[in-house]
This record gives structure tokens, C-alpha cells and sequence, in this order.
């Protein structure tokens, strides 16, 4: 087993106990809620007479049924708005801090935190969303977790889990003009497999991951998941300090330099024993966008969509309904293909960072006739600081519709949905069959300047081709 890295630190640092299972009891320093997942959770405590010891270290806000056009209560949606009553009753009987819409800090759970200073390095963090790998990009162990792992949390503060093993995935050099961290991420899940992390942590290294911003990283272990990591990290170092520095959890003063201090010494040691290592070339990845019905099934923008023979036999089953589901022909190129719907948003790409690089492109261009093109900031923050630097107009004068923050169509648990078969280019995480809201509707991954391209050809475009023009 791995040695020496920030996951085995983190790790034995948060352990409780063994349990006669086997698993070690973690004890979890922040545990984020939303709407979704704890209304259950809650119902069971009440059911054992249970309350929560430790309501200071639960933080929620409201993301995944919240309508990112009209956000007049009561939600048109009966289910939304009792969801939402739930999560609103919830946190006022326990005394839990609530990001409610209209309070300024509500948004996405794993943009929220980051930008709150709520997550920081060497934490255990959890949360009933699989995406909760997010946090990892500071260095904290991040786990999704389901309803009954939310009720132990609530009730204990602690969780049972079997230690993982580490993937060290290396990779080195400069991007490439075009190339962002949503590329770099499928690539890695292209080459490893959506199964490939089953059993891993992933600790991504290398100086392409060392160059990137925060919001960048965190897209990258955002998507851990997908390649069936149960978390993905990335040590912290001094762009992880700078973004920290200031924000309102963050520790302030005399505090801060011992928590640099500490944070320092929990990053994996240069002699760290992984249980594998891969390596990349930055050089080696170019603009990617999925073709099929799992996030692994991506290829670069000029590249066609692989054929039967070229797969491996175990991919060919899914390969084929793919084909089917996608309504796609293999060896065909995926440039050129026709979109309806083009979606910049989501925990994966609607930070700022991302809004500002789409904008890039945006400026001066049209949203191509008969493409719905429409951009949600992750979190009341984002929408406010994007406003501020006029990117709202942009959009606007482009042809984008503007909204209020939100999961929006990343899954379609609230009114921002998919029809028929339509075909949408999207910055989020998942292209599962009706993941977008409709049974048949169709979902191409890319990164959010990629889902420009898109909107302005009104097909899969490359970027590159507008860059400088």
C-alpha cells in the first residue's frame, strides 16, 4: 500500500478507530449538504430520537432543483418547494448555517465552499454528491457519499470506508492554445477508464497541474469520479495559499501562517510510495469531446468517432449502443456535428474563470439560428463578480440567455431540461443516456470555450478556429 502521501496523512490523521468490518471510522472536519440528499437523512435521525452534536461543522445551500429563470416562492414545482421547505426546516431545527437563494452565498455545494474558505488543505470532507471530489484540489480527501452515509454524518460526524489505494497520474509540459483542464481530465478518463480509479484515490502531480489556477484544478478532481476514483487530489502549494488567503473561513492573522505552516507538511513526501504511476504529456492533449454515453468515450476535436474494430472487445458492447443512443457513425468525424442546445455551467465549469474564457470567445460573435445557448454562474458569487466585469453583456449581446445560479442542465432536476432527442454541447460532468432531462436526449462533454465554438457554428467546432478572430 501507498506511503507517505497526503492521502495516507490525511487519512490516519481523521482515523477514529477500526471497525470490526475492516473499515477504518473517519472522522469528517466538513460535511456539506443540499436539498437532494439529507431531507431522508434527517428523517431517519428524528426516526431514532438522534440529533446533530455537531451542527457547527455541517454547512448547506440549495443547488439542484433551485429554476435558474423564475426563483419566486413557492417553485412552481410542488416536489422543489418541498424539498426546499425540508432543507430550510432541517437547518433551522439543528442550527446548521443555510445558504438560502437570495442570500448572497448561494450556489452549487462545490462552488460555494471553495469560495467561502470553508474548504481547505488537509480536511476530510463529505457530501451526498458524487462530485465532491472537487474539494481534493486543495488538497483535502473529499468523498460523495449516499443518504445513509449522510444520516451517520449528521449523527456522528464520523464514517465508515476501507482505505484506498493511490494513483500518482503525472502530467508534464504546457497546454496548448485551446487546451483547458476539462481536456486534460478527459483525456486522463479516456486513457484510464471509467473504471480504471475503482479502489484508488488519484493524487494528480506534475507541472501542468502546478501551473493551473485553482478553478482549473478543481475541474480536474471535480471529474475524478467519472474515471472511477473515489477522490482525487492535488497537493497544496503556494497557488492553493493565495487563493485561500483573505476569505472569510480562512484562518486570519497569526493563524494563518501556522496553518501554511502545517498545510506544508502534509503534502506527499518526495520518497511517497504510490501503488501506480502514470504519466502524461501535456503536448499529447488537444480540445476533447465525448461522442458516446460515457464520459470516457472522448476523442479530440479532430479525430472521428472510433469504429467497432478499433475498440478493445470489452468496450464494443457499450461502443455499439452508443452508436445507437448517439445517433452517430462511427468513423465519422465528430466536427460538424449539429447541435441544439449549447450549456455553460455546472460544479465542473461555472466558475468564473470558466465565464471569463467564454466570454473570450463569445465577444463580437452570434449564437448560431436554432441553437438554445445559456450560461448559469455556480453560485450567487460568480453571478455578482461576472457582472461586475460586464461578462452578463457579452453573453447577452451574443445571443446567450443569462441565469441565476444553479445545477441548472447539468442534471435536470429542476426546469432547465433537454427535449426529445435534442443534442446539446455541455461544460458539465456526465453524458449518461437522459442525464440533460430527456430520455432520449443527447449530451457531448467539452470544455466551456469549446461549448462557444459550438454555439456560434451551431455544430462541434474547434475553438482554435476563433481564437484570434
Amino acid at each position: 500500500m501507498s506511503q507517505g502521501t497526503l492521502f495516507d496523512k490525511v487519512w490516519d490523521l481523521h482515523a477514529v478507530g477500526t471497525l470490526p468490518s475492516g473499515q477504518t471510522q473517519l472522522f469528517i472536519g466538513l460535511h456539506l449538504i443540499h436539498e437532494v440528499t439529507s431531507p431522508q437523512a434527517f428523517a431517519m435521525l428524528r426516526e431514532r430520537g438522534l440529533t446533530v452534536p455537531f451542527p457547527d461543522r455541517t454547512v448547506a445551500t440549495v443547488d439542484h432543483i433551485v429554476p435558474t429563470e423564475n426563483q419566486a416562492r413557492p417553485f412552481a414545482d410542488e416536489l422543489a418547494e418541498e424539498m426546499m421547505q425540508a432543507l430550510e426546516r432541517n437547518c433551522k431545527e439543528n442550527g446548521i448555517t443555510f445558504y438560502n437563494v437570495g442570500s448572497g452565498r448561494q450556489g452549487i455545494v462545490h462552488v460555494i465552499a471553495p469560495e467561502q474558505g470553508l474548504t481547505q488543505p488537509g480536511m476530510t470532507i463529505a457530501c451526498g454528491d458524487s462530485h465532491t471530489s472537487t474539494h481534493g484540489a486543495f488538497g483535502a480527501i473529499a468523498f460523495g457519499i449516499g443518504t445513509s452515509q449522510v444520516r451517520d454524518v449528521l449523527a456522528s460526524q464520523t464514517l465508515a470506508l476501507g482505505k484506498l489505494k493511490v494513483r500518482k497520474i503525472e502530467v508534464n509540459g504546457e497546454l496548448r492554445p485551446g487546451v483547458y483542464a476539462k481536456d486534460v481530465i478527459l483525456h486522463v478518463i479516456r486513457k484510464l477508464g471509467v473504471k480504471g480509479g475503482v479502489g484508488y484515490a488519484y493524487e494528480y502531480a506534475g507541472t501542468t497541474f502546478e501551473a493551473m489556477n485553482m478553478e482549473e484544478r478543481m475541474t480536474v478532481c471535480n471529474m475524478s469520479i467519472e474515471g472511477g476514483a473515489r477522490c482525487g487530489y492535488i497537493n497544496p502549494d503556494a497557488v492553493t495559499y493565495e487563493y485561500l488567503k483573505g476569505r472569510e473561513f480562512a484562518p486570519q492573522g497569526a493563524d494563518w501562517e501556522k496553518a501554511v505552516a502545517w498545510w506544508e507538511s502534509i503534502r506527499s513526501d518526495a520518497d511517497a510510495e504510490y501503488d501506480d504511476v502514470v504519466v502524461f504529456e501535456a503536448a499529447d492533449i488537444a480540445p476533447t469531446v465525448t461522442w458516446g454515453i460515457t464520459p470516457g468515450q472522448g476523442i479530440a476535436i479532430d479525430e472521428t468517432i472510433p469504429t467497432p474494430d478499433s475498440l478493445p472487445e470489452s468496450e464494443r458492447a457499450i461502443a455499439e449502443e452508443a452508436y445507437q443512443y448517439m445517433q452517430l457513425t462511427p468513423g465519422t468525424p465528430i466536427k460538424g456535428t449539429k447541435v441544439d442546445v449549447c450549456f455553460i455551467g455546472s460544479c465542473t465549469n461555472g466558475r468564473i474563470s470558466d465565464l471569463r474564457e467564454a466570454a473570450k470567445f463569445a465577444k463580437g460573435h452570434k449564437v448560431a439560428n436554432g441553437v438554445k445557448a445559456f450560461i448559469v454562474p455556480g453560485s450567487e458569487v460568480v453571478k455578482r463578480e461576472a457582472e461586475a466585469e460586464g461578462l452578463d453583456k457579452i453573453f447577452l449581446e451574443a445571443g446567450f440567455e443569462w441565469r441565476q445560479a444553479g445545477c441548472s442542465m447539468c442534471l435536470a432536476m429542476n426546469p432547465d431540461k433537454l427535449q426529445g432527442d435534442q443534442l446539446s454541447a455541455s461544460s458539465s460532468n456526465r453524458n449518461f443516456k437522459g442525464r440533460q432531462g430527456s430520455a432520449s436526449g443527447r449530451t457531448l462533454l467539452m470544455s466551456p470555450a469549446m461549448v462557444v465554438a459550438a454555439a456560434i457554428r451551431g455544430e462541434v467546432a474547434d475553438v482554435r478556429d476563433l481564437i484570434g478572430g
